[in-house]
């Protein structure tokens, strides 16, 4: 194992997507270079001890098999790779976000807002139930603005490696999302921590910031 990281599933007209990190995949200047992703499925609805893994191979015919996204301002920081549903394991587990968790143009989210980020800091985990864990975080740039004309927005919250991919959600209000099995608005996905060169390493603290890239990327890199 290389290294650990976090991701969702996101689904979209019947196809199956992980989603992380595009640093993940592949990060030359850590010179981090997996052929596979190893992620863990539940496979019993009535036990959640029970869990099984599955490897997603990175290549296909030695070109790289994920998706990621470009804009103006250059790469973004995430990537999905489509996940064969016939190739999961018998009985597989689980919920995806689909484009209705995505938030909608007439919705509008105030900075200070309450998220969450959901992932494995530092690979930490409910080991017993393979379950996350969340961490508190509040909006820290206006939602909307591509923060320095990059395709991220911040968020104020405690995180460590092994975050990098995980899903910054918040409480869905609409009745229409409350009833889903995943009651949530996906706003971001989160990439690392953000800090300045001229900070003084004795003097002054880590900002505390954290980079997340707008969900709405998913769109593009799960069309066909």
């Amino acid at each position: 194992m290389l290294s650990n990281a976090s991701g969702f599933l996101f689904e979209r007209d019947e196809r199956l997507f992980l989603v992380t990190s595009r640093h993940v995949m592949m990060d030359e200047e850590s010179r981090h270079f997996p052929d596979r992703l190893e992620i863990e499925l539940h496979n019993d609805p009535e036990n959640m001890a029970k869990s099984t893994g599955f490897s997603i191979p990175l290549y296909r015919d030695g070109k790289p098999f994920w998706r990621q996204g470009l804009d103006t301002a250059g790469e973004i920081d995430v990537a999905a790779i489509e996940i064969d549903r016939s190739a999961l394991p018998e009985p597989t587990v689980y919920h995806a976000f689909n484009p209705a968790h995505l938030l909608n143009a007439v919705e509008h989210i105030e900075i200070g807002a309450s998220l969450l980020i959901v992932g494995f800091p530092l690979g930490f985990h409910d080991a017993l139930h393979h379950m996350p864990v969340v961490r508190q975080a509040m909006l820290a740039s206006s939602f909307g603005l591509r923060f320095q004309g990059q395709g991220y927005f911040l968020t104020d919250a405690r995180t460590h490696r092994g975050t990098s991919g995980a899903p910054v959600v918040m409480r869905a209000c609409e009745s229409a999302l409350t009833q889903d099995a995943l009651p949530w608005r996906l706003l971001g996905v989160h990439s690392s921590r953000l800090d300045v060169g001229t900070r003084d390493l004795l003097l002054d603290e880590a900002l505390g910031l954290n980079c997340a890239w707008y969900a709405d990327i998913l769109l593009t890199l799960t069309s066909t």
